[in-house]
Parts: structure tokens; C-alpha cells; sequence
């Protein structure tokens, strides 16, 4: 099971789009980081036998999260994480951060505190005690939540990068505030649909719990196993820490070495299927990368379940041959365009320049758009929108064929018992709500929660309050900012947002999957605002950010609920962690933006810096909001793109058709959703890490799973947490002593290894 986030960052590549994907009814203890003290392999047959044997039940009511420690630390990481999530969004690769290395590196800091500051006096209000679990889970709950880069720094950068507009300052921050808590508040009324039951079993967070119960534990050999683990993350953590400092800075030619790039550094073709070291380079094939962060990009490969890595092969394989095939036969003129780009050209390559068509109203004018023509995509950024649109119709068919009784069980709380329960909890008088709970007549509730009901809850009204305050600045601000976005769209979009976290959080909640729902969020924008391109930015700011918000609140408040954390020290964190967050990503993104802003325009970037987000962004939303009519309407240049929708839906039936007839073909081992996603895979950014990623992930959930199942249990999540850690703290110095993050770079000086004039791998610059 995966121990990072398994909701992708917005509106990155598919390369994140996996997640730990349930093994559908049957588990095993080694699928995550048991606390038991053997190394056999027990079958666990349901959600139930999971989080009762593979975490500990058990509370101890006397360990308190309200303590200096715990905002101390949890503010310092939040610091961290919300520059550090910024910083990576302008990466050629946007790298999330690790939360097992959130939870990992407050371990070592608690401890430390624990041992140094002094118990006697006024230093005991300091240092109450042994660091607890409690005291953990506040804090990784906090950063988490700062360490993801808001959405709404996305439309703000689009504005100042291609309208030429720069918001005012506290009508933006008040904005990613707003945009931010929105789906909090909605995902805090359905914590009795989507949080409480077992079936909402969230098995990402498995071994981040499982971590924590070994840590905290007592015991003498588990003390000496905890002994063996640090050791090992210590050594881990400032080997890859020292390691780091050659391909990020002095020796870049390791991003991605490529013999056949070597042998022949002057064919293009060789560039665009060999080449990868530099963003939107090349497809990388065969390529070997040394540098961890675009190795372990989107999703760590310590984490990936063996199933969706051999879908995922298969959908990478699949990948070079259609990307090769479009561009080479020349579909959608494909030639005209760079191989790789995320950008919207005029038919003769060059870039197209989207405020030639707009009014000054930043709507699409019909006279100017016939001066200029309908812009195109780069042909492999169709295959991407197709593939993306097909696998998340696919999802819905391979879920019902596959999982329907996961699916029923999930939705059984839909009876008029549970609706009533739920209006009954609700006491609009916020200010004096106990948050008192009656223990529930259901035999079989889940145990954890039974514990959790000593606490008292965050009440409805709590959450009630931030998604009414949230809606009512949203709503003001979509004026004060010149969204072009009028108030019933914006309703439309809180709607549908609120569908989607229902529908789409159950899923996640159940097999661990994160659905990318922002293609078909912004096609209902294109087409309920039509030539409206800006409108589209922020119909998918609050309609799709909102379903995001909500799946990562959900999921921290399971952390909360799985180790014992009271409602409201949870609910503390998450607000605290959100506000911080969002402060810093506007902050870091101006600072990004006045330095690097002629990189962030160019098509490539560089392998330091690109504005391939915020290049796609915009340009999905001119293509879907402004042109949706002209480009994907039936009959229209890109009709396909909307077509695939019907398509995903058909694809999964004949794989399960072969495993109904043809059981030993074991057609049910292939994941459908994950093989089409990734069929657009490789769109852009760097790709010279594919073979490495595949390598670390096979070794690991192969061979140290199946042969050394002891070590892997104790170690494997450990290991790839150092790894991220130690990587992470030296991109955040590198990114500000000599990337430029707040000024100018200063590269390496030019040599064999470090390329500095063309790519680093040494393939030919494709003009």
C-alpha cells in the first residue's frame, strides 16, 4: 500500500495518478508496516481484520496533542512544506512532499526535544514528557496540510503570467483562503458517510499508522527494532542529503544518461525518443536517472503496489509506441508542433498568443479569433486529454464490474436512519456545541471510532461555519477579481464539487485511488461558459480544488481516527496547517515569478524551473473555456477528446469478459483505468527517470517483498522516506542558495557533465 498522499497534486501529470490501489478482497500483513513480531504472512480477509490486526486499536486517554512541542514543530514543518510544495509546483516534475517524511523527521525532532529540554520548572510546560503518538499525528496533520500547493496560486500565476494582471494582494490571499476551506467545509459534513465507517478504510494512510504504533510502542525489542530503523534512516537521510548536491547542481548529467544519446548527440529523432534529461526533451527511453526527486516524482517507488506497477508498465509501453505513432504519421499536424508541449500554437509552430483573441473583458471575440485562426495542440498533448478522459470513465466500469459489493457496502449508510442522524447532530449554535456523541446501536461500528467517542467531536457547526464563511468570500471575490465568473456558475461549481466528494470520496476511501476529475470539471465550464476563459480558471478552481480539499481532509482526519487524536485537536491542525500553507504558496509563487519568468513562458524550462502547470492551466483553459465550442464540439478538429469519455466507459468489459471465460489468463491482474491513464503518461517534463523508477519499484515490491518479507515489513517504508526526506531538504536549500528561488541562479560551471548550453544528456537541441 502507498504511504504518501494518494490524492495527486493538481493538475499534474499522470505519472502521480496512481495510489495505493486495494488488492480488492484480500489483504496481506506485509502490504504494509506490520507491528507484529513475526515475519509470517497472514491472510486478512476484510477492512475490519485490516484495522484491527494491522493497527492498534488501543488509546491511552492520558497523552495529550496540545503541547509546545507540538505547534512548534508543526509550525516549523509547515513553514517547510508550503515553500517547498511551491518551489517543486514550478519544477519540470512536480514532486509532492513525502508525508512519511513529515512524520519521520517530527519523530526525530520530538524525541530530540524530548531528551534536550529540561523537565524541572517552568521548562516542564516545554517538555511534559516522552513525545507521544498524539503529539505525532498533530503535527504530520498540520504540514501535510500546508504541503500542498494551492490551487489558487495557479489562477493568480496564469494572470500575471499570461493576462498581464497582477491581483491585489489581499483579495489573492483571501482567495486561496477561501478556495482552500471550501471543500473542507464540505468534507467535514459527510465525516459520517466518508470517515466513520470501517469500509472508509483510506489504505494509504496504513503504513504511516503502522509506523507510528512501532514507534510508539513499548516494549525492549521493540525499542532495539526502532534502534535498527533510525539507524537506517539516519544513514539513508544524509547519504542521498550529500548525494543530492551532483545532479541537482555540479554534475546534471546524471538527471539522465543516455548512451545512445552519447553515440549520436546529433539526430533529433534520437532527442525524441531517447532523450529526457531536460524538460519536454523527449521520451527517455532506455535512459538511467541517478537524481531520487524525478525518480521518486508524483509517488515514491518504494509505495506501488506490484499490480498497478505492471499496469502502469504496461501503459508506459503503450505510451512511447501511440506518442510515436501520432507524431511520426503526422496527426493532427503534429509536425508543425515541438513533440512535447503542453502550449496552444498557430498552425505554423509558433506559440499562440491568446490576448490577440480576447476582449477587455477577457472574452473570446469572434472577430479576432478569425483574424487568428483556431489555435492547435501538440499531438501528444491530445493523446494525454484523450487518455485522461478515457481513464476516468473507465474507473466507473472497472469499479462495477469489479467491486460492486465494495461499492454497495460503501453506500449502505443512504437509509432514512442515518439522514436523520446526521440532521440531528447539527446545532447551528456553534459557540456552545459540547460535541458530545452518542455511542451508536451498531454492533459492527468501527472500533476505532467507538474509541474516539470519549473526545469531544468537532461539531457539523464547526465545519458548517468554515464552508459558510469560505462560500461567502468566494463569492465576493469572484467580482472583486474580475473572474468573468458570475454567481450561478459559481453555485454550479460548489454543486458539482459536492457531488463529486460524495461520489468520487467513497472510491477513494475504499481502494485508495485518486480520481483526476479536472478534465471533465473544466469541459462542464467550457461549456456552460463558452469564450469565457478566465470564468473557466475559476469554475475549476472551486470545482475541482474543492473535491481535492475535501479527499485530503478526509484522509488526514482517518490519521486522526486510526491514532486516537481528538476531533478538535484535529480540526486545530488542519486550519492552522491550511492558513499557513496558503500564505507562504503566494508568496513563494511571486517570488518564483519575478525571477524566473522568461523561463516559466518558454516551452521547454529548464531542468531547474518550469511553467509547465500553469502553461497547461491556462491553456486548458482558453482550449476548454474559451474555444470549446470551436476545438472538441462533435465534428469540430479535437472531437475525439470528448468522445474518449464514451470510450472509457467500453474499455474495461472486454477484460473482464476473458477473466469470466478464460479465468487462467488472469485477466483480472490488469488494471484498466491505470493502463489507459498512462498511455499519456510521458506529455511532459523530464523523462529520463522511468527505468530507474521501474527498477526501485520491482526490487522493492517483488524481491524484498517476496524474498525477504521480515526486512521489507521493518524497513521498505523507512528506506524510501529517508530517501525523500534527505532529498527534499537539500532541493529546498539548493532551490534559494543557488536556483534562484528568490533571485538569480547560479549555475554550475560549463563542463563534460554539466551541459549547460544545451541538454544535459547530450541529445541534440530540437529547435
Amino acid at each position: 500500500m502507498e504511504s504518501s498522499s494518494a490524492v495527486v497534486s493538481p493538475l499534474s501529470k499522470e505519472k502521480q495518478v496512481h495510489s495505493d490501489i486495494a488488492e480488492n478482497t484480500l489483504y496481506s500483513k506485509t502490504d504494509v508496516e506490520s507491528t507484529t513480531e513475526t515475519d509470517c504472512i497472514e491472510v486478512l480477509q476484510n477492512e475490519r481484520d485490516i484495522v484491527t490486526h494491522v493497527i492498534s486499536v488501543e488509546d491511552d486517554p492520558s497523552l495529550s496533542p496540545w503541547t509546545f512541542r507540538s505547534f512548534f514543530i508543526g509550525i516549523g514543518l509547515s513553514v517547510f512544506g508550503g515553500i517547498l510544495a511551491e518551489i517543486y509546483y514550478f519544477k519540470p516534475q512536480q514532486v509532492l512532499v513525502s508525508i512519511m517524511f513529515l512524520a519521520l523527521i517530527s519523530y526525530v525532532i520530538g524525541t530530540a526535544m524530548e531528551v534536550i529540554i529540561p523537565r524541572w520548572g517552568w521548562f516542564y510546560y516545554l517538555n511534559p514528557g516522552p513525545f507521544n503518538k498524539k503529539e505525532n499525528a498533530f503535527i504530520v496533520i498540520m504540514a501535510s496540510a500546508a504541503a500542498i500547493p494551492a490551487l489558487g496560486t495557479e489562477v493568480l500565476a496564469a494572470q500575471r503570467l499570461f493576462y498581464n494582471i497582477t491581483p491585489n494582494g489581499t483579495a489573492s490571499i483571501f482567495l486561496l483562503f477561501s478556495s482552500q476551506l471550501l471543500g473542507y467545509g464540505i468534507g467535514g459534513l459527510m465525516r459520517p458517510i466518508l470517515l466513520y465507517p470501517t469500509k472508509m478504510l483510506y489504505p494509504g494512510v496504513l503504513p504511516l499508522v503502522s509506523m507510528f504504533d512501532g514507534f510508539f510502542k513499548d516494549g525492549l525489542s521493540k525499542h532495539y527494532d526502532n534502534k535498527r530503523r533510525m539507524r537506517l534512516f539516519y544513514i539513508a537521510f544524509f547519504a542521498i542529503f550529500i548525494w543530492e548536491i551532483f545532479p541537482e547542481w555540479m554534475f546534471p548529467l546524471l538527471t539522465g544518461f543516455s548512451v545512445i544519446c552519447l553515440a549520436n548527440p546529433r539526430s533529433p529523432d534520437i532527442t525524441r525518443i531517447f532523450g529526457g534529461s531536460n524538460g519536454n526533451e523527449g521520451l527517455g527511453l532506455l535512459s538511467v536517472c541517478f537524481d531520487w526527486q524525478y525518480i521518486s516524482s508524483g509517488t515514491n517507488p518504494f509505495t506501488i503496489p506490484l499490480r498497478a506497477q505492471f499496469s502502469n508498465l504496461i501503459g508506459y509501453l503503450l505510451c512511447i509506441v501511440v506518442f510515436a505513432a501520432v507524431y511520426y504519421n503526422n496527426i493532427w499536424e503534429s509536425k508543425n508542433f515541438p513533440f512535447l508541449s503542453q502550449e496552444l500554437f498557430y498552425e505554423n509552430g509558433t506559440v499562440y498568443d491568446q490576448l490577440l483573441i480576447l476582449n477587455d473583458k477577457y472574452e473570446v471575440d469572434p472577430t479576432l479569433l478569425a483574424q487568428q485562426g483556431l489555435p492547435y495542440y501538440a499531438g501528444t498533448w491530445v493523446v494525454f486529454l484523450l487518455s485522461s478522459n478515457m481513464g476516468l470513465a473507465a474507473t466507473f466500469t472497472h469499479l462495477l464490474l469489479w467491486n460492486r459489493n465494495d461499492l454497495r457496502a460503501a453506500w449502505s449508510w443512504m437509509n432514512k436512519e442515518s439522514i436523520r442522524q446526521m440532521l440531528a447532530e447539527f446545532d447551528w449554535r456553534f459557540w456552545r456545541a459540547d460535541g458530545k456523541r452518542e455511542y451508536p446501536p451498531d454492533k459492527d461500528a468501527d472500533p476505532h471510532y467507538l474509541e474516539m467517542l470519549k473526545y469531544p467531536d468537532a461539531p457539523n457547526s464547526w465545519y458548517g461555519v468554515v464552508l459558510g464563511s469560505a462560500f461567502i468570500t468566494a463569492l465576493v471575490l469572484i467580482y472583486k477579481a474580475e473572474s468573468t465568473l458570475p454567481w450561478w456558475g459559481f453555485i454550479i461549481a460548489c454543486l458539482l464539487a459536492s457531488v463529486s466528494i460524495l461520489g468520487f470520496g467513497s472510491l477513494f476511501a475504499m481502494t485508495g485511488l485518486g480520481f483526476v476529475i479536472q478534465p471533465f470539471v473544466q469541459m462542464v465550464g467550457g461549456f456552460l461558459h463558452p469564450g469565457k476563459p478566465m470564468a473557466n480558471m475559476y469554475f475549476v478552481l472551486f470545482g475541482y480544488n474543492s473535491v481535492n480539499q475535501a479527499l485530503l481532509l478526509l484522509r488526514d482526519l482517518k490519521i486522526a481516527q486510526y491514532t486516537k487524536l481528538p476531533p478538535r485537536a484535529a480540526f486545530t491542525a488542519q486550519i492552522m496547517g491550511t492558513f499557513l500553507g496558503a500564505a507562504l504558496n503566494y508568496f513563494m509563487m511571486n517570488s518564483i515569478i519575478d525571477s524566473q519568468r522568461d523561463i516559466l513562458l518558454s516551452v521547454q524550462g529548464t531542468n531547474i524551473w518550469s511553467g509547465q502547470q500553469v502553461q497547461q492551466y491556462n491553456f486548458q483553459a482558453i482550449g476548454w473555456g474559451g474555444l470549446s465550442h470551436e476545438l472538441f464540439a462533435s465534428g469540430k478538429r479535437y472531437q475525439w477528446v470528448a468522445w474518449a469519455y464514451v470510450i472509457g466507459l467500453l474499455a474495461p468489459v472486454p477484460f473482464w469478459v476473458i477473466h469470466r471465460f478464460f479465468p487462467k489468463l488472469r485477466a483480472d491482474y490488469l488494471y484498466t483505468p491505470i493502463i489507459i491513464y498512462f498511455i499519456g503518461w510521458l506529455c511532459v517534463g523530464i523523462n529520463s527517470s522511468i527505468l530507474s523508477y521501474f527498477a526501485v519499484a520491482w526490487v522493492s515490491q517483488w524481491y524484498l517483498r517476496t524474498r525477504y518479507p521480515g526486512w521489507f515489513t521493518k524497513y521498505n517504508y523507512i528506506l524510501g522516506a529517508a530517501l525523500d526526506g534527505g532529498t527534499q531538504v537539500m532541493i529546498f536549500i539548493l532551490s534559494f542558495a543557488v536556483q534562484g528561488a528568490a533571485g538569480k541562479s547560479h549555475l554550475f560551471r560549463q563542463w563534460w557533465g554539466a551541459n549547460q548550453n544545451g541538454n544535459y544528456d547530450r541529445c541534440a537541441v530540437v529547435s
